[in-house]
């Protein structure tokens, strides 16, 4: 979905020969699974933070051109609105010291990135749903200028026959809400973190990596308010789900199983039953897999399996981990990455499946419990059954990832830390977003206190309310 495109609008003709691209392209792929053709070199990481920039007022600035020309780095570009941007971390090797090397790269981007806000009057802000954002902030006036975003628009409303989108979120509150474009999408910002693994390995990493989502997600919450209403704890998810409802299954959603036997089911899947959206024809080898990239691109699976090229332009597969909210600090971040390379890599060799003995269905129920309740959600685990998620984290999980960070060869398990302070404070983002309304009174002082607090770098648990 990065990838812009030329047209806003396709014909009969683009979608015959897009479909004829794209079924050459996944016959090609299951050659190079079937012929080990795919890298199998060592796990890299990589992360993707999306952004609010925000004016003086806590609200939403519909400046990210300006921001991006004045930047002019290819590891920041264009999102979705006109008041959101999205950062880039080069890929690393997964080991080491690692995790210390990414905070120290994205403190540094992060900074270069707010001084230019600055000098525009503006202010970029980490966090997952902005509690300041207005309804009318959601129009297509603010849809940043790009072919694919405009295409993607108009597609979701052909498929819809022009009906608007609407979210019905019961949370605390309850919200019902119903917009006749796309924009809704732009209300979610997230953390993305990609897992490069080797071809032999992906299947497993892709398993545990669903597996893994709910118990990760209980402890990163930070996605509680939205249009004036206290929802779940990680509305992001609801949210996303809602605001791209096309016929057909779902385009946001964990997905209909586990890996059996490769990701090259989820390919297939892909191409079996999902319509292309943005079937743009181009004039490009099939080797590069253009089509399929594309394509895959408008599937929102909350882990997505991604197909990419190493240096040598040998193909990979990766796993885009996409449940994570942005912020509250770069610190917290990078702890919850730590939560889930840890869990990743412990479920992915201590299970045959990758899933840890975890089924698929109590996997999805785990994800939208701990979306809902965070740190209150009961889930269910292999071996101890029905378990609330601060038991489950401090008795269990904790200390699996920790030994699933030192097998990966990454020995800064420190930043485990703080997820563990979390847990032990009961204090996530979320969490305090909520206490420190109650305390303020009102949307503005808390998100003044939530900007000091990020400016901080202090990890949200070390917060005063």
């Amino acid at each position: 979905m990065g990838e812009e495109i030329e047209a806003r609008g396709f014909s009969r003709e683009d979608k015959a020969r897009f479909a004829e691209r794209l079924g050459q392209e996944t016959r090609l792929l299951r050659e190079a699974f079937a012929g080990d053709r795919l890298s199998h070199t060592d796990p890299m990481l990589g992360f993707e933070i999306e952004t609010w920039i925000l004016d003086h007022n806590h609200f939403p600035a519909p400046i990210n051109q300006q921001v991006l020309e004045a930047l002019d780095d290819p590891l920041v570009v264009p999102e979705l609105s006109r008041f959101n941007v999205e950062l880039n971390c080069e890929p690393l090797a997964l080991s080491g010291d690692v995790l210390s090397r990414a905070l120290a790269d994205l403190a540094k981007l992060w900074a270069r990135c707010n001084e230019t806000a600055h000098r525009l009057d503006a202010n970029l802000v980490m966090i997952g749903t902005l509690p300041t954002i207005r309804d009318e902030d959601m129009s297509l006036a603010n849809i940043s200028p790009l072919n694919r975003y405009y295409a993607l628009n108009r597609e979701v409303l052909r498929q819809r026959r022009g009906r608007p989108l609407r979210v019905d979120i019961a949370g605390r509150d309850h919200l019902v809400s119903e917009h006749c474009d796309v924009m809704l999408e732009a209300a979610t910002t997230s953390f993305q973190i990609h897992l490069k693994a080797p071809a032999q390995d992906s299947r497993a990493y892709y398993n545990a990596s669903i597996a893994a989502s709910g118990p990760v997600l209980a402890v990163a919450g930070n996605s509680p308010l939205l249009f004036g209403r206290a929802l779940w704890e990680e509305t992001r998810i609801p949210l996303f789900e809602q605001a791209v409802v096309l016929p057909g299954p779902p385009r946001v959603s964990m997905g209909s199983g586990y890996a059996t036997h490769s990701l090259f089911e989820i390919f297939e899947e892909n191409h079996r039953v999902y319509e292309p959206l943005l079937p743009m024809a181009f004039d490009a080898p099939a080797g590069e897999f253009r089509h399929l990239r594309l394509h895959n691109g408008v599937i929102w699976r909350w882990n997505r399996p991604l197909v990419g090229f190493d240096a040598d332009g040998s193909p990979h597969l990766r796993i885009e981990h996409r449940i994570l909210p942005a912020g509250p600090t770069l610190a917290d971040m990078i702890a919850n990455a730590a939560l889930y390379l840890g869990l990743a890599r412990a479920l992915a060799v201590g299970c045959r499946f990758g899933t840890g003995g975890l089924s698929f269905d109590d996997a999805v129920a785990n994800f939208y419990a701990a979306a809902r309740h965070g740190l209150d959600a009961q889930l269910n685990w292999p071996g101890v059954g029905a378990i609330a998620a601060d038991r489950l984290l401090l008795e269990r999980l904790i200390p699996l990832a920790r030994d699933g960070l030192a097998d990966f060869g990454v020995k800064e398990s420190g930043f485990l830390d703080v997820i563990e302070a979390r847990v032990r404070t009961r204090q996530t983002g979320a969490v305090w977003q909520r206490r420190a309304l109650e305390k303020r009174g009102e949307l503005f002082a808390m998100m003044a206190a939530y900007c000091e607090g990020q400016r901080s770098g202090a990890p949200v648990h070390e917060w005063a309310t």
